[in-house]
This record gives structure tokens, C-alpha cells and sequence, in this order.
């Protein structure tokens, strides 16, 4: 991997993994797109860019963790569904899915259904006034929701906000919500990931690693504060358009480079 490769993986990565477009579906694109050599070595950029978005997180909405504890029984609430289908399922998904093709397709359907809830979602108000306030229940429709972004290009994020659109939030707190609920997902799935693939992490890449995880920190900064006001004002749909085009550029491109299956 080459440190042009590394830095335009880490802005992909900042940029999208809080917004409802699949950073793991850019990422296996843009991978493969670029042909990026040494695939045990990135998996393991990929954990650390990981990590450095969702710090963006912890950074922005650390005092939120202050204010009561119940915030932390709802995000746990949240975790519990996808600790469980994750542990039991991720390495199958991981081994079968894990491809351009599956991401192409997973991008075009997300982005129907993304502008189909733009609609539902219009003149929504919320039942619930905080995050603090949500149900045991509803927390853990949401935690089943997010399970399905294993199968690449579905999206945590569009998986989680849906989930809470459907739990009885308006745009912005399910947004909110679904910013929190990345700190124990991403932090789980990254700390079993990098623990397996400590290896690789020697003096020849560390600066591979840490440029990319500074560069993904701080676009996921940029990415994260503009989300949420965005939405407000303009709601998914445009979210969706996207997921469309570069869903539909992507399988053109996949099938005009005859890049198989596997990746």
C-alpha cells in the first residue's frame, strides 16, 4: 500500500462511516478500484482508520456521557443484538459477501429504501425527547436493525437510523442515536479485529497506520458535525440518489474490469 492509497482510503473512511452510504462498501470498492497490494496489511489499515473515526465520535459527544448513566444502559440495550448475530455470524458474512458485487447491489437498494424513508420521515416528530429516554425495547430493535449492516454496502448507519425511524424517532435523534451507538459496536468489532491482526503492526507501517488514522480522525470530525444538520434541513433522500449512482457506477465498473468475486 502506497501512502497516496493510504490517505485516500482514510478520507473515505472519515467521510462516510457515519453518514447512511457504507464505508465498508467504499472501502472494498475503492480497494479494489485501486488494485491496493498486501491484503493481509490492509485489512489491518482498515481497523485503525476505523478506529480513528469513531474517536471523531467520542470527541464530538463526550460530554453527553457525563449527563446521566441511563445513556449508557440504553447504547448497551442497543449492543446486545448485534454482539450476539456478530459473534455468531460476522466470519461467514465476512468470508461469502465480502465482495464489489454484494456492495453494488446492497448501495442500490439502501438508496431506494433511504428515499423511500425521506418520504415517511417528512413532518415525523419524535416520541421521545432525548436519547436518555428511550425504551429497554426500542433500544434493542434498533441494536437488531444495525445487524444487518454485516452484509457489506447495507451501512451501520442507514441500518441503525432506520431502525430508529421505525422505533418512533424523528431524523435528527436517530441520527444522534446512531452516532452513539458506533462507539460499542465499532469499538468491540475494531478491538477484536486489531487484537487478531497485532502482527502487523511493526515499525515498517506504523506510519502507514498513524497517518491514516489521523486523516480518517479528522474528516469523520468534518463528516459528523455536517450530518445532522444536513439531514435536518434535507433529509435522507439525497443520501439515497448517491448510493444509486455509485452503486450502479460501481457494478459498470466491476464488470468492465472483470474484478471477480472474491476480494
Amino acid at each position: 500500500m502506497t501512502y497516496l492509497q493510504a490517505i485516500i482510503l482514510a478520507i473515505i473512511e472519515g467521510i462516510t462511516e457515519f453518514l447512511p452510504v457504507s464505508s465498508t462498501g467504499h472501502m472494498i470498492l475503492a480497494s479494489a478500484v485501486m488494485k491496493v497490494q498486501d491484503a493481509e496489511f490492509a485489512k489491518t489499515f482498515e481497523i485503525v482508520i476505523q478506529l480513528g473515526a469513531i474517536m471523531a465520535v467520542v470527541v464530538l459527544y463526550i460530554k453527553r456521557f457525563f449527563v446521566s448513566i441511563d445513556i449508557y444502559l440504553k447504547l448497551f440495550a442497543a449492543f446486545i443484538p448485534t454482539g450476539i448475530i456478530g459473534l455468531l455470524a460476522y466470519k461467514t458474512i465476512k468470508a461469502y459477501l465480502f465482495n464489489p458485487y454484494v456492495v453494488s447491489v446492497a448501495l442500490i437498494t439502501g438508496g431506494v429504501i433511504l428515499i423511500l424513508l425521506d418520504k415517511w420521515t417528512k413532518n415525523k416528530k419524535s416520541i421521545y425527547e432525548k436519547i436518555e429516554s428511550v425504551s429497554y425495547i426500542d433500544a434493542m430493535k434498533i441494536g437488531l436493525f444495525q445487524c444487518l449492516s454485516m452484509i457489506p454496502g447495507v451501512s451501520r448507519a442507514a441500518a441503525s437510523i432506520f431502525g430508529g425511524i421505525f422505533s418512533g424517532f424523528d431524523r435528527k435523534l436517530a441520527t444522534e442515536f446512531s452516532f452513539l451507538l458506533a462507539i460499542p459496536t465499532m469499538f468491540a468489532a475494531t478491538g477484536k479485529d486489531l487484537w487478531e491482526s497485532k502482527d502487523m503492526i511493526h515499525a515498517d507501517n506504523i506510519k502507514l497506520l498513524l497517518i491514516g488514522g489521523v486523516v480518517a480522525f479528522l474528516f469523520a470530525i468534518v463528516a459528523v458535525k455536517g450530518f445532522i444538520a444536513f439531514v435536518q434541513h434535507y433529509g435522507f433522500k439525497h443520501f439515497g440518489y448517491y448510493r444509486i449512482i455509485i452503486g450502479i457506477v460501481f457494478l459498470v465498473v466491476c464488470l468492465s474490469l472483470g474484478i471477480k468475486l472474491t476480494t
